[in-house]
């Protein structure tokens, strides 16, 4: 129990900017080993949401309060992915092939349709947020992040790393298997049940298949996934989860 709880620690310290794990050293093994628990970090996030959401409520209009959250959970993450999602956009729209794209992915400026993308991104979560019904609002707050996070695990087990001088991701990458990608689905199976009941399995049916859809898109279009790409697919399918709520109740 005690290397599971570190491991924990150590996928806290590397999703959030909680100093949860300062002492704990982080090879490349250990980083891969923590990504099952990347979908129980997700959980952590989102009841932090939910307590915040019950305590400001009174407090303030629904329309500003969903903003604050999605900006809190924002700083909370240190804004990790949404660099991501803009990298990806950017590298897409202007790249012909696949070296051009992981070139633009990789420069640190972001175009104008990176820029598009994440203002699109994060209007989609605060309008997919604000139209949730009230009774279902604290399992989306809880669900989404833990979602998001686990279609990391999924990718990193099941693509290889596209970039030959290494990078981030690739610690995680080459170092996840069938135990953290098991773990890590059986956590998000067993949030979904107990947060929607028997609905919980259809939302994982069909994340199940936008993952796929996934893997599929970027094994043809990159040979793989970066960590770019691992960040961008979280907020992409926190987006997704959000319009599966709606779209079922």
């Amino acid at each position: 129990m005690r290397q599971e709880w570190e491991d924990f620690r150590i996928a806290g310290a590397f999703l959030t900017v909680l100093p949860v794990a300062r002492e704990l050293s982080m090879e490349p093994p250990r980083l891969g080993r923590s990504m099952a628990f990347f979908p129980a970090v997700g959980l952590v996030l989102g009841l932090a949401l939910v307590v915040l959401n019950w305590v400001l409520t009174p407090l303030i209009p629904r329309a500003v309060l969903d903003c604050l959250l999605i900006l809190i959970l924002i700083a909370l993450t240190g804004a990790l992915h949404l660099d991501g999602i803009a990298d990806l956009i950017d590298g897409l729209a202007g790249g012909k092939d696949k070296a051009s794209v992981l070139r633009i992915m990789k420069d640190s400026r972001v175009g104008a349709m990176g820029v598009v993308g994440l203002v699109m991104v994060l209007l989609l979560k605060y309008l997919s947020l604000y139209n949730t019904p009230l009774d279902m609002k604290s399992g989306a707050l809880i669900f989404a992040p833990a979602a998001g996070r686990w279609v990391q695990v999924v990718l990193a087990s099941f693509c290889r790393y596209v970039r030959s001088e290494g990078g981030t991701g690739s610690a995680f990458v080459e170092h996840v298997g069938e135990r953290e990608a098991l773990i890590a689905t059986g956590t998000l199976l067993l949030a979904a049940i107990v947060l929607f009941g028997m609905k919980g399995f259809f939302l994982i049916f069909l994340l199940g298949l936008a993952v796929m859809a996934l893997i599929r898109y970027f094994e043809i279009r990159l040979g793989g996934v970066t960590g770019d790409v691992l960040g961008a697919s979280t907020e992409l399918i926190e987006v997704f989860t959000l319009l599966l709520v709606l779209a079922i109740y």
